[in-house]
C-alpha cells in the first residue's frame, strides 16, 4: 500500500532544491566553489492583505557566489545562480536571474538545469550558453572579470572596504542594503568622488550610511565625516543609528559645540549656519562653519534627503571639502528640467551626484516584504467634483475676511476659485466638517478611530480647522459609546503649532495618546513614525516627490504592533502621482524674483451643502517600469486577460498551481506581480479562498470556494480513495487538509507543516515512515485532491 501511496504523486523529474543539491552543487564545487563562498539572501516574504488584516508569505532565497577574502574578512558577491528542475532548459530561468542580479548589485548571472548552464556578464551585455558543467569559471577567473570590468584590482587599497565584515556579522544587513553599499564601494574603490543613492522610505538609508562609514573605517580610509541634514530631528535619528557603529565617536553638532574631535560629526544646515529652516531661505554667511572647519576638514560627506537640500546650502560644505566623497540619500532623487544656470547643478541630483549606483523602490520594498503595502480609498467631495466656485456663489452666501472676520469686500473675491485654492484661498467649513466626518466613519470601520494618523492639509489653518473636527467628532463618538476620551485625540504638527517636537515626540512614542496628526509638510520627510496605520490627502499635490515623500510615511513596518500594511484615503487625487517622474522647474533667481505687491486676502464662506462619494478603490501596478494606480475593474480585466494568455483553460492553471515554482512565475507574469493579485483577493472579499480560486474566477468564471469548503469537500468527493488507503495515511491527509483550510497551498508547502499540532497528532513524519512515503508525494497527492474540479 506505502508503493501504490507513493506513486500518486512522486514526481518524476528532480525539483529545483533536488537539481541544486545533486547537480548544480557538485559541478560548483569541482569549479572551486566551495561552501564557504556560496551564500544565500532570503527576503523577508511579501505582505498579503487577506480580509483587510496583513499576513506574510514566504520569503525568496538566493544563491550567491562569492569571491574569496583575505582571513578574517568576508566574502565578496560577485554572481547569483538559479536552478531549474531538470526537464526544463538550462535557459529558462535566466531573464529571472537577470532581475534578481540587477536586485542584487551582481554582475554576474548563471540560470542551469543542473546538465548545463547559460551565463549572463552585465558589464560586456553578452549571454554565453550552453556552459557545460566542467566549463564552469573558477573563483580566479571570475575575479579578473570582475577587475576588468569594474576597472579596479581587488588587491588595491580602496577596494579593501568590499571585504570589510558589517559590525555584528552579515545578519544585521539585509540584501537590498548590501548590494547598495557594495554598489557605492565600487564606485569610490574606482575613484569616484560622488555618489547618488535613492532608496524608498523605510528602507534604511541611515542605516546604510553608517554601514558605508563602518567599512571605510575597517579599512583605515575614514578620516572624518559628515552626516548633514535639515531638520533637527532628522539629526538625532541619524545619530541613534550611526551611534550604533561608531558609539560616542559619532556626534551632533551645535552652535556651541563643533564636535571636532568626533570622527563622525551629524548636524543641520542651521547649526553649521550655511541655511534657513525653509528651501526658500538664503544662505547665510556661513562664519560658524568656516570658523570651525579647514579646508578638506571632512574625507566623506553624507547629504541626507538630499532632493530636499538642494537650494544653495550644500555649496560652502562642498566647496570646502573638494577632495571628500560627496554621498547623496534620498527617496525621490530630483531632476531638474530646463536648468541653465550654475546653482541647477546642485537642485539636480542626478547632474551632482551622477547617475544612481543603485536603486529600490517602494514596489520592490512591498514585493520583498520590507516595506508595507498601501490600500488605496479614493474618496471625492461634490464641490471638487464641480471643479470651481464661482464668485456670484460666494456672493449668494456670507463671505468673511478670514482674519479679521469682517464680510468680505468684493475687490477681495475672485472671479472663480478652483479646487486647489480650496481651505487655502477659500476657507470652506462645510467641506472641511463633511471630509472629517468621511474621514471618521472610514476609521470606526476599520478598526475604531484610535488610529494612528497623518493628515497633510492645505495650511496652517486648515490643520487647525481639520484638528477641531476631529476632536469634536471623538468626543460625540465617546460620549455616545460610554467611552472615556484620551487626552489629546487630533492635534497640528506644523511649524507654527506649540512645541512640536514634543507632540511628535508623542505622536510616534505613546500608544495611549496623539492619534491624528495634521499637518502642511512638517511631517513629509523623514520622520520615523513606526505604528503609522493610515496617510490622508485632505491637500492638492502637484509635485511627485512631495507625494512620494508623504506616502513613505506609512511605508514602515512594526512587527511588535502588528502593522505590516497601511491605507491611503485620498480626498484630492494625489495618488495619481504614483510612477510621475521626480522633477521640478528651475526656480527663479533670487534677484530675478519679481516684487510679492499686497497679500491676497483668504476669504471664508459657509452655506455649501457638501457630500463626499466613494470612487472606489484602486490598485498599485507596474507599467513600463512606472508605478501607476488603476481602477480594480480595469485591473480585473488585464489580469483576466493575462491569466487565460499564461494559462488558456483551468487544467492548465490547476497544474501550474501544484508547482510552487510554476505559480511564482505565473504570479509574476500578471499585472502588478504577486501584490497586486493579493490586493484583488482582498477587495473582492475573498480572503477566505485560496488565490487559486480568485484567479479562476478571473480567468474562467468558475465559483470561488472557502478554503474550508474545499478542504471539508475532500472527504466527500474522493471517499472512495481515502477508504482505500490505511486508516493512519487518511488521517493523515486530513489533517493536511486541515492545514489547507487555514492558510492555502502554501501552508501544506511550509517546511514545518509536519510538525504543527494537527498534522503532528494524526502521525506526521512517523506515519511516513510507516507508509515507505515521502513527504513530496503526500503533499503532491493532496494538493491535487484539494484542487480538483
Amino acid at each position: 500500500m506505502g508503493t501504490r501511496y507513493h506513486n500518486l504523486g512522486e514526481p518524476v523529474t528532480l525539483s529545483e532544491a533536488d537539481t541544486r543539491a545533486k547537480l548544480i552543487d557538485p559541478a560548483l564545487h569541482a569549479s572551486g566553489w566551495t561552501e564557504d563562498l556560496i551564500r544565500r539572501e532570503t527576503t523577508a516574504g511579501g505582505i498579503e492583505i487577506v480580509d483587510g488584516r496583513p499576513r506574510r508569505r514566504r520569503g525568496r532565497t538566493d544563491y550567491l557566489l562569492c569571491l574569496p577574502a583575505p582571513s578574517g574578512l568576508s566574502p565578496l558577491a560577485v554572481a547569483v545562480v538559479e536552478a531549474k528542475p531538470d526537464d526544463q532548459p538550462h535557459t529558462v530561468g535566466l531573464e529571472q536571474a537577470k532581475g534578481y542580479a540587477r536586485r542584487l548589485n551582481l554582475p554576474f548571472v548563471y540560470s542551469s538545469n543542473g546538465h548545463r548552464f547559460a551565463e549572463y556578464d552585465d558589464f560586456t551585455g553578452h549571454t554565453r550558453e550552453p556552459v557545460a558543467p566542467l566549463d564552469f569559471p573558477s573563483p580566479d577567473e571570475l575575479r579578473k572579470r570582475y577587475e576588468a570590468g569594474n576597472g579596479f584590482a581587488l588587491d588595491s587599497a580602496t577596494a579593501q572596504p568590499l571585504f570589510a565584515p558589517y559590525k555584528g556579522g552579515e545578519s544585521v544587513r539585509r540584501y537590498y542594503q548590501d548590494a547598495a553599499v557594495r554598489a557605492c564601494l565600487e564606485k569610490i574603490a574606482s575613484g569616484g568622488k560622488r555618489v547618488l543613492l535613492p532608496m524608498a522610505t523605510a528602507s534604511g538609508k541611515t542605516y546604510v550610511a553608517a554601514y558605508i562609514l563602518w567599512k571605510l573605517a575597517r579599512a583605515g580610509q575614514l578620516r572624518r565625516a559628515l552626516f548633514v541634514c535639515d531638520r533637527t530631528f532628522l539629526a538625532q535619528q541619524g545619530k541613534e543609528k550611526l551611534y550604533g557603529s561608531f558609539g560616542d565617536d559619532a556626534a551632533v553638532v551645535s552652535t556651541s559645540n563643533p564636535q571636532k574631535n568626533a570622527r563622525i560629526l551629524i548636524a543641520t544646515y542651521q547649526a553649521l549656519n550655511v541655511g534657513g529652516d525653509t528651501e526658500e531661505d538664503a544662505p547665510t554667511d556661513a562664519g560658524f562653519f568656516l570658523e570651525n572647519y579647514l579646508e578638506d576638514f571632512f574625507s566623506h560627506i553624507i547629504i541626507d534627503e538630499c532632493h530636499r537640500s538642494a537650494w544653495g546650502k550644500w555649496k560652502v560644505i562642498l566647496d570646502r571639502n573638494p577632495n571628500a566623497v560627496h554621498i547623496g540619500l534620498t527617496a525621490t532623487p530630483r531632476t531638474v528640467v530646463g536648468a541653465s544656470h550654475e546653482d541647477e547643478e546642485i537642485r539636480d541630483n542626478a547632474k551632482y551626484f551622477g547617475e544612481p549606483v543603485y536603486e529600490y523602490s517602494i514596489g520592490q520594498g512591498v514585493e520583498d516584504g520590507y516595506l508595507a503595502p498601501p490600500e488605496v480609498i479614493r474618496r471625492v467631495p461634490n464641490l471638487d467634483a464641480r471643479g470651481q466656485i464661482t464668485r456670484q456663489e460666494i456672493e449668494e452666501r456670507t463671505a468673511q475676511d478670514f482674519v479679521t472676520g469682517k464680510p468680505a469686500e468684493a475687490s477681495d473675491i475672485r472671479e472663480r476659485y478652483l479646487p486647489t485654492d480650496y481651505d487655502d484661498l477659500l476657507m470652506l467649513p462645510d467641506r472641511v466638517r463633511a471630509m472629517s466626518e468621511d474621514l471618521f466613519h472610514l476609521l470606526r470601520e476599520s478598526g475604531g478611530p484610535l488610529q494612528k494618523t497623518v493628515i497633510f492639509c492645505a495650511r496652517d489653518a486648515h490643520a487647525d480647522a481639520v484638528t477641531n473636527e476631529m476632536n469634536n467628532l471623538y468626543a460625540d463618538w465617546c460620549q455616545a459609546n460610554g467611552q472615556q476620551r484620551v487626552e489629546t485625540y487630533a492635534f497640528k504638527c506644523t511649524i507654527k503649532a506649540d512645541n512640536p517636537g514634543a507632540a511628535l515626540a508623542e505622536f510616534k512614542g505613546s500608544r495611549r495618546t496623539h492619534f491624528i496628526a495634521t499637518t502642511v509638510d512638517l511631517l513629509s520627510t523623514g520622520v520615523d513614525i513606526e505604528w503609522l496605520q493610515n496617510v490622508v490627502f485632505f491637500r492638492y499635490l502637484t509635485s511627485s516627490i512631495m507625494f512620494y515623500q508623504m506616502l513613505g510615511r506609512g511605508t514602515r513596518i512594526y512587527v511588535p504592533s502588528g502593522k505590516l500594511m497601511f491605507r491611503i484615503y485620498d480626498y484630492t487625487n494625489a495618488t495619481r502621482l504614483f510612477g510621475e517622474p521626480f522633477e521640478s522647474r528651475p526656480r527663479p533667481s533670487r534677484e530675478r524674483k519679481p516684487p510679492t505687491g499686497d497679500k491676497e486676502r483668504v476669504i471664508r464662506v459657509e452655506g455649501f451643502d457638501v457630500q463626499v462619494t466613494d470612487a472606489g478603490r484602486s490598485v498599485l501596478v507596474e507599467r513600463d517600469g512606472r508605478e501607476v494606480l488603476i481602477p480594480l475593474e480595469e485591473y480585473r480585466e488585464m489580469v483576466a486577460a493575462r491569466l487565460t494568455e499564461e494559462t488558456p483553460d483551468l487544467d492548465t492553471l490547476r497544474n501550474r498551481w501544484l508547482e510552487p515554482a510554476e505559480r511564482e512565475a505565473l504570479l509574476k507574469r500578471l499585472p502588478g506581480g504577486e501584490r497586486s493579485a493579493k490586493l484583488l483577493q482582498n477587495l473582492e472579499g475573498l480572503g477566505e479562498c485560496d488565490l487559486y480560486d480568485v484567479l479562476a474566477q478571473e480567468g474562467f468564471g468558475v465559483a470561488p470556494k472557502t478554503r474550508r469548503e474545499r478542504a471539508e469537500a475532500l472527504t466527500y468527493k474522493h471517499a472512495d480513495w481515502l477508504k482505500a488507503l490505511p486508516a493512519r495515511a487518511a488521517g493523515l491527509v486530513k489533517a493536511l487538509a486541515g492545514q489547507f483550510a487555514r492558510g492555502g497551498i502554501t501552508e501544506l508547502e511550509n517546511v514545518h507543516v509536519f510538525q504543527t499540532r494537527a498534522v503532528s497528532k494524526a502521525g506526521g513524519v512517523q506515519t511516513l515512515r510507516e507508509l515507505g512515503a515521502d513527504a513530496p508525494s503526500v503533499l503532491r497527492v493532496t494538493k491535487e485532491k484539494l484542487l480538483a474540479p
